[in-house]
C-alpha cells in the first residue's frame, strides 16, 4: 500500500491528462496557444482551491523544459525569494529560456516580498507563475500585476469530477487492484464542491475505511465515513469556505457569539487576516448597509488597521468589528437596489438619457435641447424640486425600497416628503 496520498499519485504531468479548465488549456484556448508557442509571459492563476493551479504550473514547466523553482508564500520570505533569483541568474545561459518561478498563494506575500520579485520579472531573469485564491487586483501590487496576464480557473464541473473519479479508480495502481463500483456519486460530488483534491481525499477516506476488496460506494456510505473521519477530511483546511460561510451567516443573523467563535476558528487555523477583514467590509455594505451606515466606516477602518498592525493584535480589532456588525440593525436594501437596477439594464438595454439631464458643453448641444428645462435643486426651497430623472420608458420606476429599521425609516420619511405618492 502506497504512503503517498491519492491526489499526489494521480497528479497529471501533461496537458493531455489534465482535467478541467478547457477554456484555458483546451485545443485553441489562449493559455494552450501560449504554451504551444513556447513564448510564455509571466502569469497569475486565480481560482478556488483544488482546481489545478499548482499542477498546471508544473505541466507548463515540463512542457517547455524550463528550470522550475517553487516557493510557498506561507513560509517564504524576502531572503528565500532573493536566493531563488540568484540561483536562476547563476544558472542562466545566453540562449536558454527563463527559469519559471512558481509562487503558491502569492496573495499572502507582503508588499516588500512582492517588491523583491519585481526587478527579476522586469529584467526577464525569471518568468513568474503566481497562484492565488484571492482577487489579484486587491492582493498583488500594481507594478507586478501589470507585468502579468491573469487567468481565471473555475471549479470543476460535474462531468470533470466524474471523469476524475473514473480515472482514479481505473488507472491508479493501488485502486485498480480492488473491485470498486460507484453506484451513487452525488455525495462525493457534493462534498468536493468542485475541488479535485477534495474529491480524491473523500474517495481515499471512504476506501481506507473498508476492509474488503469489493466496495460499492453509495451516498450513505460516503456520508457516514466522512462523519467518522471529519478531522482527517479537514486536515488541510478543506473547510475554509464552510467556516467563512458560518462566520458571515452568524453576523448576518445577529449572533455575536457565533461570530467570534468562527473568527477564532479561522485565526487558530492560520487564515489570512486580510481575507477576513475584506469579508467584513463586504458584509458591512451588503447586510448592514443603510440600517447603520457607520458600519461601513468601522469595517473600512478595520481593513486598514489589520494591514498596518498584523497579528496577534489584529485579533482584537477583528473581534470588535465582528461584534459591532453582528449587533447592528440589518438591511440589504442597497444590495437589492443595485441588483434590481442591473436586471433592468440587462432587460431594457441602454435607454436614452432624458434631454434635460444631458451635458451640454457646446452651443449645438444646447440648441438641440441638451440640458433644457433642467431644474437646479439648490435653487428651490429645501434644495429639492420634483422632476423625472429616469428614461421615459422607466418613468417613476423604483429600485430602492427602504426597510423597516430606524435609519431607513427616517430616509423613507424624507423621500415621502419629497416625492409624495411615489413612496
Amino acid at each position: 500500500m502506497s504512503n503517498q496520498p491519492l491526489a499526489e499519485r494521480l497528479r497529471p504531468t501533461t496537458l493531455s491528462d489534465y482535467i478541467g479548465q478547457k477554456h484555458l488549456v483546451g485545443e485553441g484556448a489562449v493559455l494552450r496557444k501560449m504554451i504551444d508557442s513556447g513564448n510564455l509571459s509571466s502569469i497569475i492563476l486565480w481560482g478556488p482551491p483544488g482546481v489545478g493551479k499548482t499542477t498546471l504550473a508544473r505541466i507548463i514547466a515540463n512542457s517547455l523544459n524550463r528550470p522550475f523553482y517553487i516557493l510557498s508564500a506561507i513560509n517564504s520570505g524576502v531572503k528565500d525569494v532573493r536566493e531563488v533569483i540568484d540561483k536562476a541568474k547563476n544558472s542562466r545561459f545566453f540562449t536558454a529560456p527563463n527559469p519559471i518561478l512558481f509562487i503558491d498563494e502569492i496573495h499572502r506575500f507582503s508588499k516588500a516580498q512582492q517588491d523583491s520579485l519585481l526587478g527579476a520579472v522586469e529584467q526577464g531573469l525569471v518568468t513568474l507563475i503566481g497562484a492565488t485564491t484571492e482577487n489579484p487586483s486587491f492582493e498583488v501590487i500594481s507594478p507586478l500585476l501589470s507585468r502579468c496576464q491573469v487567468y481565471i480557473l473555475k471549479s470543476l464541473e460535474k462531468e470533470d469530477l466524474l471523469t476524475l473519479l473514473n480515472h482514479s479508480i481505473t488507472t491508479d495502481y493501488e485502486l485498480s487492484k480492488r473491485k470498486i463500483r460507484v453506484d451513487e456519486p452525488e455525495a462525493m460530488l457534493r462534498f468536493s464542491g468542485g475541488d479535485a483534491r477534495k474529491l480524491l481525499n473523500v474517495l481515499e477516506i471512504v476506501l481506507n475505511a473498508e476492509t474488503t476488496d469489493e466496495i460499492v460506494i453509495t451516498n450513505d456510505l460516503v456520508t457516514s465515513r466522512l462523519q467518522e473521519n471529519l478531522a482527517l477530511y479537514d486536515k488541510n483546511g478543506e473547510m475554509h469556505y464552510d467556516i467563512i460561510s458560518a462566520f458571515i451567516k452568524s453576523i448576518r443573523g445577529g449572533d455575536p457569539d457565533g461570530a467570534v467563535y468562527y473568527l477564532a476558528r479561522m485565526l487558530e487555523g492560520g487564515e489570512d487576516i486580510k481575507f477576513i477583514a475584506r469579508r467584513l467590509l463586504i458584509l458591512s455594505a451588503e447586510d448592514v448597509g443603510l440600517a447603520n451606515p457607520n458600519a461601513f466606516l468601522m469595517a473600512q477602518n478595520t481593513f486598514d488597521a489589520v494591514h498596518k498592525i498584523g497579528m496577534p493584535e489584529s485579533r482584537i480589532i477583528l473581534s470588535e468589528c465582528a461584534i459591532y456588525l453582528a449587533t447592528s440593525p440589518k438591511s440589504n436594501s442597497a444590495y437589492e437596489a443595485i441588483d434590481a437596477a442591473l436586471a433592468e439594464v440587462k432587460n431594457s438595454g441602454h435607454l436614452p438619457v432624458p434631454l434635460h439631464l444631458r451635458n451640454a458643453p457646446t452651443k449645438l448641444m444646447k440648441d438641440i435641447g441638451y440640458g433644457k428645462e433642467y431644474k437646479y435643486a439648490h435653487a428651490f426651497e429645501g434644495n429639492f424640486v420634483d422632476q423625472e430623472f429616469l428614461p421615459e420608458k422607466l418613468k417613476e420606476t423604483r429600485f430602492y425600497t427602504p426597510q423597516n429599521n430606524q435609519s431607513e425609516q427616517k430616509i423613507l420619511e424624507r423621500l415621502r416628503l419629497w416625492w409624495q405618492k411615489r413612496y
